[in-house]
């Protein structure tokens, strides 16, 4: 044994003469205390939409939400959701199982195009879209823009799992006289299912948020409506209770999730390593194979930065003023830096507790933030309002409240990454250092916070980049005069300026394709490649 040092009764080495196990870094009431703080205040805008429904009154309420404009919002909403989710799951799963079960040419560069569309918004889609098509409109050109926009949501966790998946029970099954399309039916959609509920649910979760690219195509929405009451109204009980059927659906579409999802589990416990999966060879559906990945990346990504680099161009170097320019960049800058930090401090305590005290307290905690973040931005951004008019009226639209909305909506970005940086940085490295003489802090800096800056930069850049793409928090929140490049984008846009708007497109393509790469590189980690 080390000279000083000695063992504890449970094994443990620990500084001589301390006589007990090294002491965490922080104590654990007080980060409880955070902790509870931070999901209290992750429950304002729940909160909110309560509050206005009981204050509106039972006979008001009824009488907005049971009416005729109420129900035609609702048809449009579960038609787009309905039509453009199985779309997606279709795209997703069929690019996922190209890419990762076939013998595929250049599938390494399919992988990443497959995941690209994720870097263009989809309210800078709907313009590429529109200032190609003007006559674009309705449920069809929304189920087009939405399935081209978000159908990598399901790609990019269908691809991490079956990648991952033991094939030995593909090999069984063919063994048995299965053909490919029945193991593929029967046994490897079945193991898919987590990723394919949890890829449905941000997709439909990001339907019911979008506003910028249904109202450029003027596609009617519980969100393109609650933005047209405020603009009219301000603060009116018509925008508020659609915004509580709006909140009800998410809730529902988190309940379903749930539900679909179940409880089964698909890992391997044997010994042995796992054997790699076999590629179906395609042979005459190769050409087939690649022409439909081509065409749609072509649909989802390329057309859309060919429109705009196309406006770019028609615009020439008159729509690079700097007066404008500049300031909107460094403003949108700014702001994904400060809200990115935030996030990730503000997201800590939660991981914290998950990690190195996980239960049912930590586990409550967490479900309070992910409610919330599941609630569209405009939901979050009516309720910093609201709050902030009633109660601290000198807060209205400062940087400081549009900050806290990022972090409210952006919040488990980062706690997921901060959690899995946690869990490998083992708490033992911290005790083993503190047993070396560090002090409890010190030795959580220089051991823990190190081997978890990979995974708080990750989640720092999904949030910055959530952050970069944000329009309709934004638009209700910015301080008078703020300009960031995707509302100066919505304000040219709106105006249709195309050749003026392109620039701060191409600007956020540009800031988004880094950070989308980021992403898809995360998920075939995760995958173990």
């Amino acid at each position: 044994m080390t000279p000083g040092l000695s063992a504890s009764p449970k094994g443990r080495t620990t500084a001589a003469g301390r006589g007990s196990s090294p002491r965490p870094p922080f104590g654990v009431s007080a980060v409880s205390v955070l902790a509870v703080l931070i999901a209290l205040f992750s429950l304002v805008p729940l909160g909110y939409v309560l509050y206005m429904s009981v204050a509106t009154g039972w006979d008001t309420a009824v009488g907005l939400i049971f009416r005729p404009r109420v129900a035609e919002l609702l048809l449009n909403t579960v038609l787009l959701t309905v039509i453009t989710v199985p779309l997606c799951l279709v795209l997703g799963v069929a690019g996922a199982w190209l890419v990762e079960r076939t013998a595929l040419r250049g599938r390494r560069t399919w992988a990443v195009l497959l995941a690209a569309p994720l870097a263009i918004p989809a309210f800078v889609n709907s313009y590429a879209w529109v200032s190609a098509v003007p006559s674009l409109a309705g449920l069809g050109s929304g189920v087009l823009i939405a399935t081209l926009s978000y159908f990598p949501l399901v790609y990019i966790p269908a691809a991490a799992a079956l990648s991952r998946l033991d094939p030995a029970i593909e090999q069984s099954a063919a063994s048995l006289g299965l053909g490919a399309w029945r193991t593929f039916f029967r046994v490897v959609l079945p193991q898919l299912r987590i990723a394919l509920t949890g890829g449905g649910l941000l997709v439909a979760l990001h339907l019911l948020a979008e506003y910028g690219a249904f109202a450029m195509i003027r596609f009617d929405t519980f969100t393109t409506a609650i933005m047209v009451q405020f603009q009219s109204t301000f603060n009116g009980a018509a925008g508020n209770m659609l915004a509580s059927v709006l909140v009800f659906f998410c809730l529902l579409l988190l309940l379903a999730e749930v539900r679909t999802r179940g409880s089964a589990r698909y890992a391997r416990i044997g010994p042995g390593a796992q054997a790699r999966a076999l590629r179906l060879p395609l042979r005459g559906y190769q050409l087939p194979a690649q022409l439909f990945l081509l065409a749609l990346t072509v649909l989802a990504f390329g057309l859309p930065l060919f429109l705009v680099l196309r406006w770019v161009a028609a615009g020439g170097p008159a729509v690079w003023a700097a007066a404008e320019f500049v300031p909107a960049l460094a403003a949108t800058l700014g702001y994904g830096l400060a809200g990115a930090a935030a996030t990730i401090v503000v997201a800590f305590p939660m991981a914290y507790l998950a990690v190195r005290r996980p239960g049912w307290f930590s586990k409550t905690l967490e479900l309070s933030n992910y409610i919330t973040s599941s609630l569209p931005g405009i939901v979050v951004g009516l309720a910093f309002v609201t709050v902030s008019i009633r109660l601290v009226p000198g807060v209205y639209q400062s940087a400081g409240v549009l900050v806290a909305a990022y972090v409210l909506l952006f919040l488990p970005r980062a706690l997921v990454n901060l959690r899995a940086g946690l869990a490998q940085a083992p708490k033992e490295l911290d005790e083993a250092a503190q047993a070396l003489g560090k002090p409890p802090l010190t030795a959580f800096v220089q051991v823990t916070l190190r081997l978890m800056a990979p995974a708080a930069a990750g989640g720092a850049a999904l949030v910055f980049l959530a952050i970069t793409n944000e329009l309709t928090a934004t638009l209700l929140l910015s301080p008078n005069g703020t300009r960031t490049l995707a509302t100066e984008f919505w304000s040219k846009s709106s105006e249709i300026d195309y050749a003026g708007a392109a620039p701060y497109a191409l600007l956020m393509i540009l800031l988004s394709a880094p950070m989308t790469y980021l992403l898809f590189q995360q998920s075939k980690k995760v995958a173990g490649q």
